[in-house]
């Protein structure tokens, strides 16, 4: 499946984020290369979307996304996919929240994602729940 093709991308990523939320680690890695680099927050690199599952499964009770758009940028062999969204769900002490900015950056070649690195508010609003409310 070529890369190039934008819409493709973006429907990779939509796939790959869908099984992620379930969360369904083992669907969601069939959409990654199997030397996928995953960077959170904070600098956290993963392997493999099982490991990121993990360390969400320590962070909030659950998380879903709420996507507003994806953003697609076609390269020279690779086209990268800026998904943007909130982050709602709770907090290991069980709080709701909502609201909660995130960006993620895809890179897709050869049909798979190679690269997604992912930005939050999670950090500042653990520091300040005012900024939750």
């Amino acid at each position: 499946m070529p890369t190039s093709d934008p819409a493709e991308a973006a429907r990779i990523v939509d796939a790959f984020l869908e099984a992620s939320m379930r969360p369904d680690p083992v669907a969601a890695a069939a959409f990654m290369a199997p030397d996928v680099r995953i960077v959170f927050t904070g600098g956290r690199v993963f392997g493999h979307p099982g490991e990121a599952t993990a360390f969400n499964a320590g962070r909030y009770r659950w998380v879903k996304k709420r996507i507003l758009c994806n953003d697609v940028v076609p390269g020279d062999g690779e086209t990268v996919v800026y998904n943007l969204g909130t982050l709602y769900g709770a907090w290991p002490d069980g709080r709701p929240f909502e609201g909660n900015r995130y960006v993620d950056r895809f890179v897709v070649r050869d049909g798979l994602i190679v690269s997604q690195e992912v930005w939050n508010d999670s950090a500042e609003r653990i520091l300040d729940p005012s900024l939750g409310a």
